[in-house]
């Protein structure tokens, strides 16, 4: 349709010139003596549109001459960013497939193009990494860094996450730290530093990263409690050395987190260990009162107080319960022998082998029949649990 308006513009036009020039018969007259010359008006005014139209052809096509060289240099500059651009391509392509060598080798040559820089030193990196060419890897970093300073972020997200694969634990906390001051409270970054601060064990950082990371969504709360019980079941076995210190920090946790059974088990042992029995037992008595547990029960039996009548009570009452769990049983059988009930403790222990043949049954009913003076059966019972353990 504007084709058409144009073309009737251009018709019409041409149809009013034609008619100006016939209406016109004025003429000029040009005089330098000796000479005179006249022609008709019309013709100055088409000799005056051609003389501008040839001048205006003539500027133009020097202009162009001018330009060639910068129309050279743009085209040339576009081709390699046309080559730049599909090996940066390519390179992740490669990289995605697993062919780590190749991707390496188009992001470098993208490299050399100066195609994304910073994407494809970090690219470089990565595939540098996959094939453990850490020297590699490392000054594909320094170049990342020094072609794009203002992407500290991804740079040092990339240097993080690879350090911390490679397990280089100590080079990667400082990492860790200078992405923390950019990034804040970052996702990602979290997510980096909870596994830079595992692998320092560094299990303070771990239970101050966990909520942080849980408060936005950045954890499943599964795996989340279980890394918080892994780093409270380390922190105990540091302190494990020091009743006052095991003491103080098992005073800090929180009553779910000291019913946990993992942790109360943990706890419990190295109370036990270190001559703290009523506080194992305790540990013991309270976690089983919230989840039932037969590594709890088994230990309890090993952890007679002072008033083992009352433990023996206990333990009867979680056997109206539980009347088919060995541990249980077991555990009733070491506290019965404890307080010299040697019948009440045969049977307990051998009802607890009836239900399962354990190493550690066999053992405990061979000590109880030795101190009733039963060696023939109690040396029957010795060999039965060292059979057991050469199995196991």
């Amino acid at each position: 349709m504007k084709a058409l308006i144009w073309i009737i513009f251009i018709l019409a036009l041409a149809v009013g010139l034609v008619l100006a020039i016939q209406s016109n018969v004025g003429y000029v007259l040009l005089v330098y003596p000796p000479y005179r010359i006249d022609f008709s008006l019309n013709f100055l005014i088409i000799l005056l549109i051609a003389s501008f139209a040839a001048v205006y052809t003539l500027v133009r096509l020097a202009v162009h001459t001018l330009r060639v060289p910068a129309y050279v240099r743009a085209f040339k500059e576009t081709r390699r960013k046309e080559k730049g651009r599909r090996a940066t391509e390519d390179a992740l392509i490669a990289f995605a497939e697993g062919r780590y060598a190749r991707a390496e080798r188009l992001a470098q040559h993208a490299l050399l193009l100066n195609d994304a820089p910073a994407i494809n030193a970090l690219l470089a990196a990565r595939a540098a990494q996959e094939q453990r060419a850490f020297e590699r890897r490392d000054d594909y970093l320094v170049r990342a860094e020094k072609a794009a300073p203002q992407q500290a972020i991804a740079r040092l997200m990339t240097q993080a996450d690879l350090l911390i694969e490679s397990r280089q634990t100590q080079e990667a906390l400082p990492v860790v730290q200078a992405l923390k001051v950019l990034a804040g409270k970052h996702v990602g970054a979290l997510r980096l530093e909870l596994k830079a601060q595992q692998l320092a064990k560094n299990w303070d950082q771990v239970l101050l990263l966990l909520p942080q990371l849980e408060k936005r969504d950045g954890i499943d709360a599964v795996q989340a409690e279980q890394l918080r019980i892994n780093a409270h079941i380390e922190n105990i076995k540091r302190k494990a050395h020091q009743a006052d210190a095991l003491r103080a920090y098992w005073s800090k946790l929180s009553t779910q987190e000291k019913a946990g059974s993992k942790i109360a088990l943990t706890a419990a042992r190295y109370f036990f260990a270190l001559g703290g029995v009523k506080e194992a037992c305790e540990i013991l008595e309270a976690s089983l009162a919230k989840h039932w547990d037969s590594d709890l029960v088994e230990l309890y039996g090993q952890c007679a107080d002072k008033d083992v009548v009352k433990q023996i009570e206990r333990a009867e009452n979680w056997l109206k319960e539980h009347p088919r769990d060995p541990h249980l049983l077991l555990a009733l059988g070491r506290l019965c022998a404890r307080q010299e009930l040697w019948g009440k403790a045969q049977s307990y222990v051998e009802a607890s082998l009836s239900l399962e043949m354990t190493r550690e049954a066999h053992l405990a009913l061979a000590q109880l029949l030795e101190k009733m003076n039963k060696t023939d059966e109690a040396c029957k019972h010795y060999r039965q649990s060292l059979a057991l353990e050469s199995a196991g």
